[in-house]
């Protein structure tokens, strides 16, 4: 039982005030005497039964990874914290990561005392000594200090503007503990943070117009999806079914429109269809519409021109400052996306209406029933036989498919980064929107563990499935024992090689040094259990197929299942080397 000392708010509790209007439930963090009053302020909401409340991370990255993955499951700002110095210094990978996803999170450090400054006060990370706050200017959206108490309540609502705003990700407020002690009069907020953060729908609307005079003129259309356009999937589906659009994916962007979705012609990228390449290199496409993408590395297969970086290409995104990775396209409509195609949903209803046709309407609708209704039908026959192989040692193709089979069809899937990349990423069946997360931009390993747990946090009713590699397993495991801790149901599954897979591979199929990528042997179920965690072992077919799956998703804490895969299966990698092993500027 907590015993509350003080019942007296702080700005502390003004802080947690605000969180509370917004309907976060949650602040993921690690305590540490400079951020003892927030905790301090915590441990009230505790004892009243009152949001946010605590959880305790094992370390601060792996504490900004869940307030990732809750932000991703919910909409919601996303809260994490760490005491000064090296606590906020280990929080840095995980904001850098959420910053280049574009992930609302509102990032809460302290600093010693405000009359210690420049006195070499234990961790302190002030301008005097290890500046934290000029660290994470390159990786927040709004970074401040707070130097006076006046100050913290005008640019909290800034922080928290900045965040969820377009362009969204990490902001982060540094606040010194004397000043977070501070008490105040009243615990009420001042100002109305929940009318401020409420979608913008401005539109450019010449270029939209533009827009409209292309399309009534283009014969076919493909859609091509990045992570950006998650808040608009139901109108963009339904002006893709309205001109008969076929719909190619980023692989961030995986999950995003179903495998069973008649439209969906793969992922185009890093571990992507030729079905995908195919759909945007078709002669007949007059018009690619890029919706929410930053034409970064992975998404663009290395860049490629002929499928996709050409002046047959019309960039939509909410923000400007992604145009400029698309200077080749021939119209930028800049927006809320969502009010975009809510716009274009209209007009064309309206033409149809009208009886005004126009050659995407009329064009070849035949190819309709054609399209994927499965992953198999994105799959090649090499690619096939090895996806419905029961050979031993399990191949990770042969993983995904029983996945595909086992899992419920609505368990939300979180990535790795490594080669639990290429295998989801080319081979893993979504059933249902919104149901699969990954970080291809920064790429931090272990990334998936701790924003599954917070996936789990935000959902406890839904089943979640952690995909990760051995390598970042060791980087991250032990935040495994926060979901023990918080009775959190998600499956954590090892891809158990012994190795750096995508170094190991990478090193082979761009003739480098083979160095650096052993790792020792690890009975990772047996390192589970040692921690009270339940785990199971999977070394062939008849394994899985003993999985009762309706019992894990069920049981109330996590689960964590060791699978040893073909070490020397190659991944669908391809497009990476290509750019690696490059030798002339893209």
């Amino acid at each position: 039982m907590i015993q509350i000392k003080s019942s007296q708010p702080t700005q502390a509790d003004m802080l947690l005030n605000y969180l509370e209007a917004l309907g976060v439930e949650y602040i993921f963090g690690i305590p540490g005497g400079a951020i003892e009053p927030l905790y301090n302020a915590l441990a009230r909401n505790k004892a009243l039964g009152k949001y946010p409340q605590a959880v305790i991370a094992r370390h601060e990255s792996g504490a900004a990874f869940m307030a990732d993955g809750y932000s991703r499951a919910t909409g919601k700002l996303g809260v994490c914290c760490a005491t000064t110095g090296p606590g906020t210094t280990n929080l840095i990978t995980g904001i850098a990561n959420a910053y280049t996803d574009h992930i609302p999170l509102l990032v809460i450090t302290p600093q010693t005392a405000l009359p210690t400054f420049g006195k070499k006060g234990l961790q302190e990370s002030s301008s005097d000594a290890i500046d934290t706050i000029a660290m994470l200017a390159q990786c927040t959206v709004y970074n401040s200090f707070i130097s006076h108490v006046a100050q913290l309540e005008g640019k909290l609502y800034h922080a928290i503007l900045s965040a969820m705003k377009p362009r969204r990700g990490p902001a982060h407020l540094s606040i010194p503990m004397d000043i977070l002690a501070q008490p105040i009069s009243e615990n009420l907020k001042n100002y109305h943070i929940t009318n401020a953060i409420k979608p913008s729908k401005v539109v450019d609307s010449e270029a939209l117009d533009r827009l409209c005079s292309k399309m009534l003129n283009a014969n076919k259309a493909v859609f091509f999806l990045g992570l950006g356009a998650r808040h608009a999937i139901p109108e963009i589906i339904q002006f893709a079914e309205i001109i008969l659009a076929d719909i190619v994916m980023a692989p961030e962007a995986k999950g995003l429109i179903p495998n069973a979705n008649t439209l969906n012609k793969g992922i185009f990228g890093f571990a992507g269809h030729q079905t995908a390449r195919q759909t945007l290199t078709d002669s007949s496409i007059s018009i690619i519409l890029a919706i929410g993408t930053e034409f970064d590395e992975l998404s663009t297969s290395g860049w490629d021109k002929a499928a996709l970086l050409n002046d047959r290409l019309v960039h939509i995104d909410d923000h400007s400052d992604n145009f400029t990775h698309s200077p080749f396209a021939s119209l930028h409509v800049e927006g809320d996306i969502k009010t975009i195609f809510q716009t274009l949903v209209g007009r064309a209803n309206k033409s149809i209406e009208e009886g005004k046709r126009c050659p995407i309407l009329d064009f070849n609708p035949s190819k309709k029933k054609h399209l994927p209704q499965n992953i198999t039908d994105l799959l090649g026959k090499l690619e096939l036989k090895a996806y419905q192989s029961k050979q031993c040692p399990i191949k990770p193709q042969r993983l995904m498919h029983c996945l595909n089979d086992l899992m419920p069809t609505n368990t939300c899937f979180l990535v790795d980064t490594g080669n639990a990349w290429s295998w989801a990423t080319h081979y893993l069946n979504i059933s249902a929107s919104h149901h699969y997360h990954i970080s291809l931009s920064f790429g931090a390993m272990g990334w998936a563990i701790g924003a599954a747990i917070g996936v789990g946090m935000a959902n406890p009713k839904q089943p979640v499935c952690c995909i990760t590699g051995d390598g970042s397993y060791l980087m991250s495991g032990q935040e495994i024992t926060v979901a023990k801790e918080y009775n959190i149901p998600v499956i954590i599954i090892v891809l158990n090689d012994n190795a750096l897979g995508m170094i190991k591979h990478g090193q082979a199929l761009g003739g480098a040094e083979n160095i650096g990528h052993q790792l020792p042997k690890v009975d990772y179920a047996m390192m589970a259990r040692s921690m009270g965690i339940n785990s199971i072992t999977i070394r062939r077919e008849e394994d899985i197929q003993q999985l009762d799956l309706d019992q894990i998703t069920q049981y109330q804490g996590p689960t964590l299942i060791d699978v040893y895969i073909d070490p020397n299966e190659v991944p669908p990698m391809s497009s990476r080397m290509k750019v690696l092993t490059k030798t002339v500027p893209v």
